[in-house]
């Protein structure tokens, strides 16, 4: 029989049949598939390695700043008194050090898989560091103490009446000058708990100085739980808050009441995805009740939000109104008004001053850009998508009155949110101002 062959389907059969080394070899491709298992399992055995030595890092990192804060003659501590400029340079390099790992640890646990034990380990003892140091930077615990002896000692409104008033009280002579003339912004729940503290420590300076160190120690490490209950990805959120050496610095190192309105929100989300709104929203209006942002980012919770988170906010509003009314007066009713009166140079307005904006015009661009974002922000919650921590760098970023300390809003709130832009943000924000507030 006589068989033609086409010129060249000899070649054309070859190379169909030869498509790569696995091709038709079920050994090859087992060798290959176990070569990737090797990587990965390499991989996380390398994370697993990594990860504890930078969470180490950033803690020696930390130890370090409040060492330098420690020593003789460092301004870093609240009312220190500045024989050089050495300790702060010390202490701000080691922060900035201890950020720089806390970074690279976090886009390490973005990539893998951390072990949440040891992860909420280590933050613990980030967040507790601080505690070993004086307390640092500012002397906002002696301001919460005052207002807390107004109410309590003197009879009298701290959301009208200063501590000035009272210049013989030892709270008022350990608060800064510069706000002894000044009246109470903080929520009325946290006033009560400032008097409840004064009467623990029996108007010990120190002792109560360290009171409220320790109750923001605590409530940083309860938002450190909270977030790896709430988040999908448990290691990474823990770290996030937990491994930041600024919010260990601020809650233990000085004592801010931040971290105490954070945790509640956090709460309030907890219970949320355990679908017990009208607690979520009760809990909701607590931590408003001890700072005002919980207040200013409600709106973005409550667009979503069912009819019992509605609820859990009407019954708490009502309660605690009447609560702080009958306790305090109506005063605490315009603390928020005394909110924007002061302006700080690291403030973003402030920038826009330093490179020629006029005053006006600086003001006027943060309301018009706070504005349109926050409808945009609003509009984004109404489809089901609440960014509440870009909504706190939106405060963050538009406020006349921008402290370090404040930066632990968008912080703490991105590590419970797959939003990789707030979490951006936040650790610029932070970044930003690590160096604020520390005397040169």
């Amino acid at each position: 029989m006589d068989v033609r062959v086409r010129p060249g389907a000899a070649r054309t059969r070859d190379r169909s049949s030869y498509v790569g080394p696995a091709a038709g070899c079920p050994g090859v491709r087992a060798k290959s598939a176990a070569a990737r298992i090797d990587l990965r399992r390499a991989a996380r055995q390398l994370t697993s390695r990594l990860l504890p030595a930078l969470g180490i890092a950033i803690a020696v990192a930390l130890g370090a700043a409040i060492f330098a804060a420690s020593t003789r003659g460092s301004p870093v501590p609240a009312g220190g008194l500045e024989l050089g400029d050495t300790a702060s340079i010390v202490f701000v390099v080691a922060l900035a050090v201890g950020f720089a790992l806390y970074v690279v640890a976090l886009v390490t646990l973005r990539h893998a898989r951390g072990h949440l034990v040891l992860v909420c380990a280590i933050a613990v003892a980030i967040q507790l560091i601080p505690l070993a140091g004086p307390l640092l930077l500012s002397h906002d615990v002696y301001s919460y103490w005052a207002y807390g002896r107004v109410a309590s000692k003197h009879d009298s409104d701290p959301y009208r009446v200063p501590p000035a008033d009272f210049p013989s009280d030892p709270a008022t002579r350990a608060v800064a000058p510069g706000w002894r003339g000044t009246t109470s912004v903080y929520g009325p729940a946290f006033t009560a708990f400032s008097i409840g503290v004064d009467r623990v420590t029996h108007g010990s300076v120190e002792a109560v100085a360290l009171v409220f160190r320790i109750v923001a120690a605590a409530a940083a490490i309860a938002a450190t739980l909270l977030a790896a209950y709430i988040a999908r990805r448990k290691a990474f959120a823990a770290a996030f808050v937990g491994w930041n050496p600024l919010l260990a610095a601020s809650s233990a190192g000085g004592g801010h009441n931040d971290t105490l309105m954070l945790a509640l929100m956090l709460g309030a989300l907890a219970l949320v995805s355990r679908r017990k709104d009208a607690g979520a929203g009760g809990l909701w209006l607590l931590a408003a009740a001890v700072k005002a942002p919980a207040l200013f980012l409600l709106p973005l919770q409550l667009v979503r939000a069912g009819r019992r988170f509605w609820a859990g906010c009407v019954v708490a509003g009502v309660a605690g109104s009447i609560a702080a009314t009958a306790a305090f007066g109506s005063g605490w009713l315009s603390s928020l008004g005394r909110l924007t009166r002061n302006e700080s140079r690291y403030a973003i307005p402030s920038r826009l001053e330093q490179l020629g904006v006029p005053d006006q015009a600086a003001h006027a661009l943060a309301a018009a850009a706070l504005g349109i974002a926050a409808l945009w922000l609003l509009r984004q919650a109404r489809r089901g998508r609440p960014r509440l921590a870009l909504g706190a760098c939106l405060l963050l970023l538009t406020t006349p009155w921008l402290l370090p300390w404040y930066a632990t809003w968008p912080v703490v709130l991105a590590a419970v949110e797959e939003d990789a832009v707030a979490q951006v943000l936040a650790l610029g924000l932070a970044a930003y101002l690590l160096p604020d507030r520390v005397p040169f």
